[in-house]
Order: structure tokens, then C-alpha cells, then sequence
């Protein structure tokens, strides 16, 4: 396999790591994402969220193996009404857990092609 790349300054690197993703890409999915999430009032924040974990891991490479995001948003909405419900029902104190299950959720869609 082979592992060099161009850096910014056109010399040649070996790295067996790297993210090749762009910044317009990156600043496109976010201002899709936020628009959708305002437009549906909040609905459309799980496919958002899948949109941008989806980039992100899709375009990192960890020891030339390159990484690939299983998730979707349907999956994504019904863990998210969950812990909504969660939330409501604990007054709150649930709300400390939703970030640690989205990344776990995260990291249970994500795979090595």
C-alpha cells in the first residue's frame, strides 16, 4: 500500500495517518445542517449531527486503513428521543450521560473499510 502523500508545500510525506478533508466541505455540511435543524425546528438535528460524523470519520485514515461511519439518522433519532425522554423524566440530571451515549453511539458505527 502506498503511504505517501503531498503536504501543503508539495514535498513528499510517509504518513500512514491523515484526515484529507476540506475546509468548504466542512463549512458547507454545517451551514446545510444548521439551516435544516432551524428550518425543522429541531427535527432534523440527528441527520445533522450523522452528516457530520459521516465527513469526519469518512475522510481519517488511521495506519493506511481508512475509517467508514455506519450510522443513520433514523438510528440516530430514535436513541435521540430516548434520551430526551430520559432527560424530562430525571429532571435533567439524565442530560449529563447524553453526550457520553451519542459518542458511544458514534464509535458503534464507525469501522475500518
Amino acid at each position: 500500500m502506498d503511504t505517501t502523500h503531498y503536504a501543503a508545500d508539495n514535498t513528499m510525506t510517509n504518513r500512514t495517518s491523515y484526515f484529507d478533508g476540506g475546509l468548504l466541505q466542512l463549512i458547507g455540511w454545517t451551514i446545510v445542517g444548521t439551516v435544516a435543524t432551524i428550518i425543522s425546528f429541531g427535527l432534523l438535528y440527528p441527520w445533522s449531527l450523522c452528516r457530520l460524523f459521516g465527513w469526519r470519520i469518512n475522510h481519517t485514515v488511521i495506519d493506511g486503513r481508512r475509517l467508514e461511519f455506519s450510522g443513520t439518522a433514523l438510528g440516530l433519532f430514535g436513541n435521540w428521543l430516548k434520551w430526551w425522554l430520559l432527560t424530562i423524566i430525571t429532571l435533567g440530571i439524565y442530560s449529563f450521560w447524553v453526550r457520553i451515549k451519542l459518542e458511544d453511539w458514534k464509535v458503534r458505527h464507525t469501522h475500518f473499510i
